[in-house]
């Protein structure tokens, strides 16, 4: 519900400041002296000091109803209208020459009233003011000189007042219907700037996360890959460091090797935040460097079938390389494998890679919140593609991405 309309949340307090000029110079009419009546003019009946006071105070407190306008149910707001419907009424009949200025207190009526009713309300309201004003005019000119010639004239002195004041009010109606429906286009543009304020707060922080999730997964396929790939080298050095030193020793110079590529990419990732996996290098040169690596660290060489027509988008050479680099860590770091087989196939409808060994597997319903596993299934959403993983233990493991052709041309 609402709070009534007050003078601290008056949403037109320059209104409650004009009716209380209007209302203040009614009043002082009512001590101003009258002036003298017409020649032709009947007998003008001057109001009593007791009507003075009751107009005087009808006048007041239509003034400090204003202080309070009622926004809660329907009920409250007819019975506050019917009050100063009233007041206006009974100051109407009483109040002779503070009369002089009814016009604008009727308008004050109407101004309240599109305050606190819809447009059906409004319209009701203005009807009803439009009524009183032309039953005060009637009484005021009842009295005139009963010469015929003279009260046509009257006659039409007031059908042409009551004619100026319908369309004074009805310009004051849509006046204040256009300044409502602004200030309520206002109120609503202001509420929809604040919701997308939060919005972009909100996307703000979502990119912010996503990129933290980037580079966390960069930072985990290319240094967790030369990693891992040193720790193994380091491995099979200390094996072989008192049955065949030689060979150790060349283990232990590809494992020098791993470490120095490891530090730049630790360098190029605190320097660009984002080092670039394929240096400027094809898809097949780069992934031939990831075959090398394997081969170096697991001693046999998976098989590789390239099947690309047309040149890649950057961003889906850069997935394909990072899904195949993951996956090559895998299998060194859990499979057992002996065969590995990598095939890229572009054709009309999409893209496929297909990435099969016959390790030991895992089940895959227990293990689905590996890093690597949910890094490359990012990877593969991110540029609109289908990640499926099949895998049975003892069986070995398949993964197959599926990219759409409409990605592949953009």
């Amino acid at each position: 519900m609402k709070p009534p309309i007050q003078i601290n949340n008056h949403p037109f307090r320059f209104l409650l400041y004009l009716e209380w000029i209007l209302l203040a110079i009614a009043m002082l009419t009512a001590i101003m002296p009258s002036p003298p009546p017409p020649r032709f003019a009947g007998r003008f009946h001057e109001p009593s000091p007791e009507n003075l006071i009751v107009a005087t105070g009808c006048l007041i407190i239509f003034g400090l109803m204003g202080l309070r306008l009622p926004t809660g149910n329907q009920i409250s707001k007819i019975l506050f209208t019917a009050i100063e419907v009233f007041l206006i009424f009974t100051t109407g009949f009483v109040g002779g020459r503070i009369s002089r200025l009814f016009p604008f207190i009727y308008m004050i009526l109407v101004t309240r009233s599109c305050l606190i009713f819809q447009l059906p309300g409004r319209l009701i309201v203005t009807s009803i003011s439009f009524l009183l004003f032309w039953l005060t005019l009637q009484r005021k000119w009842q009295n005139f000189s009963p010469i015929p010639q003279v009260q046509e004239r009257f006659q039409f002195l007031t059908l042409s007042l009551s004619l100026l004041f319908g369309l004074s009010l009805i310009f004051v109606l849509m006046l204040m219907n256009t300044v409502l429906s602004e200030r309520q286009s206002r109120e609503e543009l202001a509420v929809a700037n604040e919701k997308l304020r939060q919005y972009a707060l909100r996307i703000e922080n979502q990119a912010t996360l996503e990129e933290r999730n980037r580079i966390a997964r960069e930072i985990h396929d290319s240094l967790g890959h030369s990693l891992t790939a040193l720790n193994l080298q380091l491995e099979t050095a200390l094996k072989l460091s008192q049955s065949n030193p030689n060979k150790a020793h060349d283990f232990l110079k590809r494992a020098k090797e791993l470490g120095s590529k490891a530090l730049q990419d630790v360098r190029q990732s605190i320097s660009t935040m984002r080092s670039h996996p394929l240096q400027e290098q094809s898809l097949e040169q780069a992934i031939n460097q990831l075959l090398e690596d394997f081969h170096h660290a697991n001693g046999f060489s998976p098989i590789c079938l390239i099947n690309l027509d047309n040149p890649l988008p950057s961003e889906i050479k850069i997935a394909i390389y990072r899904i195949i680099q993951e996956s090559l860590t895998n299998i060194s770091k859990y499979a057992k494998a002996t065969e590995v087989r990598i095939e890229i196939d572009r054709n009309p409808k999409g893209l496929r890679l297909t990435i099969h060994d016959n390790g030991q597997g895992f089940d895959f319903k227990q293990n689905t919140t590996g890093f690597g596993l949910q890094s490359m299934r990012d990877r593969t959403l991110a540029i609109g593609g289908v990640f499926n993983i099949i895998s049975t233990p003892g069986e070995g493991c398949k993964i197959v991405v599926d990219i759409p052709p409409m990605r592949l041309n953009r």
